[in-house]
């Protein structure tokens, strides 16, 4: 079986890659156990790091239909499909949003499509999906998904196009609703929740970090581990078992940015750390505020979906990953 990861260059996709490496085999177009012999990074920059014999790295542009075709180029294939614009990027450019976000991920399904082997094909949503005027205070995989941002709209959007393709038989597809992915490493991105990394990432290397939000901002997180488990997990299931609904809110903590200085302080208390500042950004602020403050994923838990206990062992989790 061949892998393609898109947006691989990004930590998700290269930590995907050593898991899947570590693991094997996935589920193919029959539901059983086959070999993993080749696993791709597509992305716009070449991946560092790749960690294993099976990975290499390809760059192309995911908006170019007849490269994501060169690239999707056997039946027997698994493509994530994780590149994106993300939030406050996509607000930025809308143009750019649609044409990555959206024709990317058709550009996907179609050459997909074209294998005529029922591919399965996991995708990165967000619950920037949801909103509303104001957000409800809480949401759940059955809450009407009314987004606010042009990033959360091309997430509904591409649910919706998993779904349709998986009824025509076209692609056996799922998509992973995910709460902010934290601890990032690296520099911050464009992203509207890039502070929730931040927060935690430059205090622990001894660097200031400016909040965007009030203390008291309220936003659903995940880590990393809990990530690349689910999104491999979410691959192994039958497509039955998700129905005519392919999307699934992945359970994620509800925490306020306080909560989030409170636990750097305490894991990082064995070491300097920088300063932590607020500075609100109002275009920043308005994203965030948008966005639901509290998700009950029930159904991700019923399918045996595992969940973070706490934002401590988060941080500790990317202390042990990123050797600090």
């Amino acid at each position: 079986m061949k892998v393609i990861i898109t947006g691989g260059a990004g930590f998700l996709g290269r930590a995907l890659a050593r898991a899947l490496e570590a693991r094997g085999s996935l589920a193919g177009t029959r539901g059983t156990p086959v070999e993993i012999v080749e696993i791709v990074l597509f992305d716009t920059h070449a991946a560092e790091g790749l960690g294993g014999d099976l990975t290499t790295s390809v760059v192309g542009d995911i908006a170019d239909r007849a490269t994501v075709a060169d690239l999707i180029d056997q039946p027997d294939v698994t493509v994530f499909h994780l590149a994106s614009v993300v939030s406050h990027g996509a607000e930025q450019d809308f143009d750019l949003a649609l044409r990555v976000n959206l024709e990317g991920g058709l550009n996907v399904l179609e050459a997909c499509r074209a294998l005529q082997s029922v591919p399965r094909v996991v995708v990165a949503s967000s619950f920037a999906a949801y909103g509303g005027d104001p957000p409800p205070p809480e949401v759940d995989d059955a809450t009407k998904l009314t987004p606010q941002s042009t990033y959360g709209m091309t997430k509904a959007v591409l649910e919706l196009l998993i779904n349709d393709y998986s009824r025509k038989l076209f692609v056996d597809g799922r998509a992973a609703r995910l709460p902010t992915v934290v601890i990032r490493p690296g520099s911050p991105n464009l992203a509207a929740s890039s502070w929730c990394s931040s927060v935690f990432r430059e205090p622990l290397a001894g660097k200031p970090c400016v909040l965007p939000v009030p203390l008291k901002t309220r936003t659903p997180v995940i880590g990393a581990r809990a990530v690349i488990d689910g999104l491999i997990r979410l691959h192994e299931l039958d497509g039955s078992a998700l129905g005519a609904d392919r999307a699934l809110l992945f359970p994620g903590l509800s925490v306020t940015a306080a909560e989030m200085v409170e636990s750097v302080q305490r894991v990082g208390s064995d070491r300097a750390l920088g300063d932590i500042r607020v500075a609100v950004d109002s275009g920043i602020e308005a994203i965030v505020s948008s966005w639901p403050a509290r998700i009950s994923a029930g159904r991700a838990r019923e399918l045996g979906f595992g969940a973070d206990t706490d934002l401590d062992s988060i941080a500790r989790a990317y202390i042990e990953d990123e050797g600090l």
